[in-house]
């Protein structure tokens, strides 16, 4: 088991896009090999940390796993008594106490990325940082970028990553981790073509949405089929205009609001 702390592996976890179960230690009575609060994180295929090894350790370990791969588990409590009359699936731990081990599975979190954050790409920025995920900032003009702008995210909930204005906005999507949502709204039609394209040649991404009018995607459409090379299904997989329909209003807060909504039910299938 590496030497780092539960926090750092959880972290660990997140970075790597790799869900995972944190085991707590969370009664005790008798003698037990760990103290209530005692951590185990237990991912994929490594462990770190540990809440007294054994059969205890090793069952919460099998039933993390099993809990890894299950889609929308949820947490749950399990009781071990560590005397010589129970025998445990991996042995006998003979204490003399009883313990109760809490299992919380850590889930992926979504990833979105904004390319345009202009009016209502920090709108919506700013309704995404209130959720638990991993939110990514690209615009090639550098005063959307700047630390006085951003400052309506200091308190987000979310992980914000600024890509910066260096790099082209077709590099950033090479960077983002599979599964990341996108959100094309940028100031400039011939950046978000070249986005279009370039998301649809990028493997594992999720959920490519364009901001537009339909005039203006059906001359990305037919560009995109006849310069891009990209079959009708590829571009189909491009879902313009973002959003809910029932929501009309023009305002950048309104539209944004509708955006983040229509994501939030993407994420909640997904989950499913």
């Amino acid at each position: 088991m590496p030497d780092v702390t539960w926090v750092a592996a959880v972290a660990r976890l997140r970075v790597r896009r790799e869900p995972g179960v944190l085991v707590t230690v969370a009664t005790v009575r008798g003698h037990a090999p760990r103290k209530a609060g005692a951590k185990l994180v237990v991912g994929p295929t490594a462990t770190w940390g540990s809440i007294g090894g054994g059969n205890v350790e090793a069952v919460a370990i099998d039933r993390a796993r099993e809990l890894i791969g299950t889609p929308g588990a949820e947490p749950e409590l399990m009781e071990f008594a560590l005397n010589d009359k129970v025998t445990g699936r991996h042995g006998v731990q003979c204490c003399g106490g009883k313990v109760t081990v809490f299992l919380e599975p850590l889930p992926v979190l979504p990833a979105v990325a904004i390319f345009g954050v202009g009016h209502v790409g920090l709108e919506l920025a700013r309704i995404l940082a209130r959720h638990d995920l991993d939110l990514h900032l690209t615009d090639t003009r550098p005063d959307m970028l700047t630390e006085e702008r951003l400052a309506v995210l200091d308190d987000a909930v979310a992980q914000i990553h600024v890509h910066h204005t260096r790099l082209l906005p077709e590099e950033v999507l090479e960077e983002l981790a599979p599964g990341t949502h996108v959100l094309i709204a940028t100031h400039d039609h011939a950046e978000d073509a070249a986005l279009c394209d370039a998301a649809l040649r990028t493997p594992g991404l999720g959920s490519i949405g364009l901001i537009g009018s339909a005039a203006k995607w059906a001359r990305f459409r037919q560009r995109l089929a006849e310069e891009g090379g990209h079959s009708a299904a590829a571009i189909d997989r491009i879902k313009t205009p973002i959003g809910l329909p029932e929501l009309t209003g023009k305002e950048p807060a309104t539209i944004a609001v509708g955006v983040a909504a229509d994501l939030l039910l993407t994420f909640q299938k997904t989950a499913g």
